[in-house]
């Protein structure tokens, strides 16, 4: 490598904030593609070769309902993939910018849990070559950007206080309960995918037993289990950002903004496929739109209380 080819880099490097925004990037295509590949009904390559069998064929079984259950977990992993992404892309662009130190361990803690998480296969014994391959890409990209832009840490940010009383501090309260709830529900779902695979309402759904699904294809229940568990583990990164920023992180225009565009990625593809596909358990679904009517009121909230005091900063000009 020349000293032209070195300066090259080093300028596309830079802070190492440009290299956050490249991973983003990475991820809101690898959502993207997810989504349009689950919508369209079938399986990847790897999982046909795994499986022995097409989406049609399984699709064939007990009404698509297995089928569209495995829909379902990937449908809503694309959207948790591309909520990720916008944080990320927040971060880089604002807060750690300006040099506020929580912006880059918010980065670090969700980047940790989400390239941990692929580790989960273990509990499954199936790795999905292309979930590998991407893993392999990201990561050091992730490790470049996390040591170059270490040095922006300059200013320390402590929480702001959380006054139920206002109404500002009870929009605050609303999204710290909604994304630490998040949080747990992907540290279950990836428990859930790494052990028994499946909740009662999910059997339900597909009006089949363990057994049955066993009987079917030996493989399919490994596969259906690294769905589970990389959903889990996307959900548990994407809550752990999302906690962080919201404990820390001022609720400015650009932040609301980011975060109506996090929820709407998130919760509109986890709650939104669910009746496309005919599964609305309440109890199964009912948690994830309880976090939704939170997680909005919240927004909504703390969106109404930056409009007033930019209204007052206006006629005080």
């Amino acid at each position: 490598m020349n000293d032209d080819d070195r300066g090259f880099l080093g300028a596309l490097i830079g802070d190492g904030r440009a290299l956050i925004k490249l991973a983003a990037l990475g991820l809101i295509g690898s959502g993207a593609f997810a989504f349009f590949q689950a919508a369209t009904g079938h399986f990847l390559p790897q999982d046909t070769d795994y499986l022995g069998m097409t989406s049609q064929q399984l699709c064939a079984l007990h009404g698509c309902r297995i089928v569209h259950f495995m829909i379902h977990d990937r449908v809503s992993f694309a959207g948790v993939l591309i909520a990720i992404a916008t944080m990320y892309l927040w971060l880089a662009e604002f807060p750690l910018k300006r040099g506020e130190s929580w912006a880059w361990w918010a980065l670090a803690s969700s980047s940790v849990a989400g390239f941990l998480s692929f580790l989960a296969y273990l509990g499954y014994g199936y790795l999905d070559t292309w979930h590998g391959a991407a893993t392999l890409v990201l990561l050091p990209i992730f490790i470049i950007a996390l040591i170059k832009t270490r040095p922006l840490r300059r200013v320390i940010v402590k929480p702001e206080r959380t006054d139920l009383r206002s109404r500002r501090g009870f929009a605050r309260a609303l999204l710290l309960a909604s994304t630490f709830g998040i949080s747990m529900a992907g540290l279950t779902i990836m428990t859930v995918g790494m052990t028994r695979v499946f909740v009662p309402q999910d059997l339900d759904f597909m009006g089949v037993s363990a057994a049955d699904i066993r009987a079917i294809n030996s493989r399919l229940i490994p596969l259906i289990a690294h769905d589970r568990a990389g959903f889990g583990g996307a959900l548990l990164s994407c809550g752990v950002i999302l906690f962080l920023c919201v404990l820390y992180g001022r609720l400015s225009k650009d932040f609301l903004q980011a975060l109506a565009i996090t929820g709407v990625a998130g919760f509109g593809t986890a709650i939104g496929v669910h009746p496309a596909i005919g599964y609305t358990s309440i109890t199964h679904v009912g948690p994830a739109v309880l976090g939704c009517v939170v997680f909005f009121t919240g927004l909504g909230m703390g969106a109404w209380r930056s409009t007033a005091i930019q209204s007052r900063a206006l006629e005080l000009e």
